[in-house]
């Protein structure tokens, strides 16, 4: 008999769900949530109670019987640093993510507590897998130049892990015999080295690197803090501007890559954002190809930009003399956490515990 998986992953407008039987997806919604209303929802349990009721309405809806899973997995938020891999959703990851004891605010903390309560509804084993606080970081990777400012290991992990997996066992090799580069292009860009199986460096996407459809990437420090001082905008706005409106947002006033490249077609000002974009993310693979010394098996694209072929082709022109390339688009995160959770239940993988493997607590 297959085992039954159902899969949960909070974003910040919508909620994904899957049902897996074994490595086979049967049954996949995203459930998008009215931004008005989330709005109003000022409290952890406020999103946790109005996102579990629509889970529980499109459950009725599709006929899924909950009783009858073997496992319950969600998408791992920005927790304490913790290693790479997969880890029981359970009442200690619950009780900081209630008490506001992660490195950022964002809605991918929800995915363990909701699996969390679900598992304890149905008494089935609960899971989170690679959550985007995975900190592999060499000790040479925290420094940043001001000693105040430790670069933090915040990324795409679910998604670039999995890619990294993926493409070593296409080639008939393990992920820990090879030195890959991943970059994940979508709203934010992570781009990172990974050494025999370690992602040992990258840059946190709110914080540095390229810019991308939302996010302004690394920005020019002195003019940034004399912006932050001007008295024209407050904490929250800067925090907004560099997070929510920078990038393409705030050159062209969209985030839609495809609406980009049609006006890149007509107009000159567009062609060179949308190539500037293309530059700095080959720039930050170079300087990713130097952190690994220049011994690179593969350079991996991933994340929803890389459907572009335009973009791909652009990118290549930059990059391709360094290693293959190899191309697998969209986010995976919904295969990767139900691989993750099928992994435990095969007794391939030993489940973490939250608390045996946090670096940094209270």
């Amino acid at each position: 008999m297959p085992f039954k998986i159902f899969v949960v992953n909070p974003g910040g407008g919508s909620t994904k769900l899957a049902y897996f039987e074994d490595e086979t997806r049967l049954l996949y919604e995203e459930i998008e949530h009215n931004p008005l209303t989330l709005k109003e929802l000022h409290t952890m349990e406020e999103q946790i109670e109005y996102r579990m009721k629509q889970i529980d309405e499109f459950v009725k809806k599709s006929d899924i019987d909950l009783s009858k899973m073997d496992a319950f997995v969600g998408r791992g938020g920005a927790f304490f640093p913790l290693k790479s891999g997969v880890y029981f959703a359970d009442d200690d990851v619950l009780q900081d993510v209630k008490n506001g004891k992660v490195q950022a605010d964002h809605p991918s903390n929800f995915g363990a507590v909701i699996v969390n309560y679900l598992g304890k509804k149905y008494k089935k084993p609960s899971f989170f897998v690679d959550p985007v606080s995975v900190d592999e970081f060499d000790d040479i990777s925290r420094l940043s130049g001001l000693k105040q400012l430790e670069r933090k290991s915040l990324a795409h992990t679910l998604n670039t892990k999995y890619v990294a997996k993926k493409v070593a066992e296409k080639h008939g090799k393990k992920y820990e015999e090879l030195n890959l580069i991943v970059a994940h292009l979508g709203t934010g860009i992570s781009i990172s080295p990974h050494r025999k199986g370690k992602m040992f460096d990258v840059n946190n996407a709110n914080d540095g690197g390229p810019f991308s459809p939302q996010r302004t990437g690394s920005l020019p420090v002195t003019g940034l803090i004399k912006l932050c001082y001007s008295g024209m905008h407050t904490e929250k706005e800067m925090l907004r501007k560099v997070t929510k409106e920078g990038g393409l947002m705030s050159y062209l006033d969209t985030q839609d890559l495809r609406e980009v490249e049609k006006m890149a077609e007509k107009d000159d000002y567009a062609k060179t954002v949308y190539n500037a974009m293309i530059y700095q993310i080959a720039k930050e693979i170079g300087a990713m190809s130097a952190a690994l010394k220049g011994k690179v098996d593969f350079i991996i694209l991933t994340g929803g930009m890389s459907r572009s072929e335009k973009l791909v082709k652009g990118l290549k022109t930059y990059i391709d003399w360094i290693a293959p390339v190899e191309v697998i688009p969209g986010e995976n995160e919904m295969e990767a956490l139900a691989f993750g959770a099928l992994g435990v239940l095969k007794g391939e993988e030993k489940p973490k515990r939250y608390k045996d493997f946090v670096k940094y607590r209270r």
